[in-house]
């Protein structure tokens, strides 16, 4: 009996089967909160409400557009925000948070966070009387997180780039915010992922992406690996928790010649999705957000809590999962293209 494999060999039963293993971790998570949408013509309104938006940065598409999103759907619901940006400085934020909370505000949202550096505080706020609603930070002390199913997320970026590789070779991969609840929760897909294919290995050390200066140190970190692994096939592909590393990565790839391995991330960053619609750059597959509706919707949550609604733990925003073959369309979906 035949079995339809892609063009590197990894047959549709091999990808089925790992799939619905992989999913097991998935599925109870998108089952919880699942609150995608409000009803058609609800009326929600923040009229006389000050509802305080922290950043942990906001020099990423994603935070950029998340926070601007927000501060737009407080003033269009009739509310007052208070936008406060820690450009990437923990103690920055912690100070934040601080002032936040002796502000008083109706409620207070937190945009992603080392959830060690943010989570005291956050409680901080809950004792203090004040309602606390996070995007992307998996947090007791938030009443509702709105993100996107980074269960999902991880499981699909991993699933693109064991298909793509052949289910076997070398991958390196970026895991240096595990701290970071998005990041932490792709990172084990992939790693749930990998387990089921003994071809496939994660080279060690892993390599650590830093904020700020992030595209210039991935793409030195990648230039070095290439330099200790000169031989092509040794490395099928790179992977990282979010795209700005992906960028740097692919950058180093295109300046080596390297580009028969392929980079893959999540975020949906113009650039890299410029990248991946281009058939001569490595760039494989950015899965993508859609941070402006993440920002809306947690500011909708606010709305409708403040008005004595119950909200789930998580309401989950879609993302897209853009390759070489969709990115057109893809694109188009969100807006850019």
């Amino acid at each position: 009996m035949s079995i339809d494999k892609s063009e590197n060999g990894l047959g549709r039963r091999d990808l089925l089967k790992l799939s619905a293993a992989a999913g097991v971790a998935v599925a109870g998570a998108s089952l919880i909160g699942q609150n995608l949408a409000f009803a058609a013509g609800e009326e929600l309104s923040l009229k006389g409400k000050r509802i305080a938006i922290s950043a942990t940065g906001t020099d990423h598409f994603f935070d950029l557009q998340a926070y601007n999103a927000q501060i737009e759907e407080v003033k269009r619901l009739g509310g007052e925000p208070i936008a406060v940006d820690a450009g990437r400085n923990d103690g920055r934020l912690v100070s934040q948070l601080q002032t936040l909370i002796a502000q008083k505000p109706d409620a207070i949202v937190q945009i992603l966070g080392t959830l060690s550096v943010i989570d005291p505080w956050l409680k901080k706020a809950r004792d203090a009387g004040i309602p606390v609603l996070t995007v992307d930070v998996g947090s007791t002390n938030s009443i509702n997180n709105t993100t996107s199913d980074n269960w999902g997320i991880g499981k699909d970026l991993a699933l693109q780039l064991v298909s793509d590789i052949g289910g076997e070779g070398n991958i390196v991969v970026f895991n240096g915010f595990y701290g970071v609840t998005p990041c932490a929760i792709r990172y084990d897909q992939l790693v749930n992922v990998v387990k089921y294919f003994p071809k496939v290995k994660i080279l060690q050390p892993e390599l650590r992406d830093v904020i700020p200066n992030t595209v210039q140190d991935a793409f030195t970190q990648i230039t070095a690996i290439l330099n200790k692994y000169p031989e092509k096939g040794s490395i099928k592909a790179i992977w990282s928790a979010w795209d700005i590393p992906q960028l740097g990565a692919t950058q180093a790839l295109a300046a080596a010649g390297r580009t028969e391995i392929r980079t893959y991330g999540v975020d949906g960053s113009p650039e890299v999705l410029q990248l991946i619609a281009d058939p001569n750059s490595p760039a494989g597959a950015d899965v993508a957000q859609q941070p402006a509706e993440i920002g809306r919707t947690a500011i909708r949550n606010v709305a409708k809590l403040l008005a004595g609604q119950t909200l789930p733990r998580e309401t989950y925003v879609p993302a897209l999962l853009a390759n070489k073959t969709n990115v057109g369309e893809v694109t188009k979906k969100l807006g850019i293209g």
